[in-house]
């Protein structure tokens, strides 16, 4: 019984010692894959603040400068896709709350004929990958004349079926007693929505706001075909001219430079409500 203990004892001590070493290796790979993400980032804000000719040089040391900045502001309309870019990503997020927020109360409390192949037809869309719809929605764009309009680029993304569902799994989670309350105090269908509702729903609208901004944020290639003009240009689409062009094809600090300006706001945002974003998915039905 001695031995058989004493075998026991060496068995579990091994496999901690084995567990601890697993988890070491796992810690250094994932540094390991953190930093390889980081490196282009901080190789693009180090560029972005650094004289013009050093910024080829990896090892060179500068103050930083704010001159690349001042370049890319003077060379091109920065200001303009700035504000083409926040109305179009406020503008759809906004639409996108509303309808979201029916067909989520919809799916979640109303019993109709056909709902569950409804829902699984709205699903569907998330399988099918946007540039795969960029021929019909250019077609339909063309034939009601909203080819180069802030509302052609924002009009094929007012529905979502990610939304939809963060929404309504949401609702699924509060108690159906709040409603019956509200309906006895005589409240209707949208004062249920609005008072009931709405308030609760802070997290899932939190969770998929994070990921509709950065999505229009970053939209590339449905403003490319639908845009012509400068003036309706969004800032993705206005920092690929800018690469592109002449002035700029081997000023990597300018590039950077306007890099930063495209990708700051973003970062900026998920900084400062991390914890809120991490929480907010914790709470809207994804696991």
């Amino acid at each position: 019984m001695i031995e058989m203990h004493t075998i026991i004892n060496k068995g579990t001590e091994k496999m901690g010692k084995t567990r601890k070493i697993s988890k070491w290796m796992l810690n250094g790979l994932m540094f390991a894959l953190m930093a390889v993400c980081l490196i282009p980032l901080i190789w693009v804000v180090r560029t972005a603040f650094i004289r013009q000719d050093l910024a080829l040089d990896l090892f060179a040391v500068s103050v930083p400068v704010l001159d690349n900045f001042k370049r890319v502001l003077t060379a091109a309309p920065f200001f303009q896709y700035y504000g083409n870019t926040i109305f179009i990503t406020l503008e759809v997020l906004a639409v996108q709350f509303l309808l979201i927020t029916l067909a989520g109360y919809a799916f979640a409390r109303m019993d109709f004929y056909g709902s569950r192949i409804l829902f699984v037809i709205f699903l569907s869309q998330m399988m099918i990958a946007p540039e795969v719809l960029i021929l019909p929605n250019y077609s339909l764009m063309t034939k009601m004349g909203l080819t180069d309009t802030r509302m052609g680029i924002m009009l094929p993304f007012f529905t979502s079926a990610m939304g939809m569902l963060i929404v309504r799994q949401t609702i699924k989670t509060i108690p159906y007693e709040l409603e019956e309350a509200a309906r006895v105090d005589g409240a209707n269908l949208f004062q249920i929505l609005w008072n009931v509702y709405v308030p609760l729903l802070k997290s899932a609208y939190l969770a998929f706001g994070m990921i509709s901004v950065s999505f229009q944020w970053n939209n590339f290639l449905w403003p490319l075909v639908m845009t012509d003009s400068v003036e309706k240009r969004p800032l993705s689409l206005g920092l690929a001219m800018f690469a592109m062009s002449y002035e700029t094809g081997a000023q990597w600090s300018d590039v950077s430079a306007a890099t930063v300006l495209v990708c700051a706001p973003l970062l900026i945002l998920f900084v400062v409500f991390q914890k809120q974003f991490m929480d907010s998915f914790m709470h809207s039905g994804i696991k």
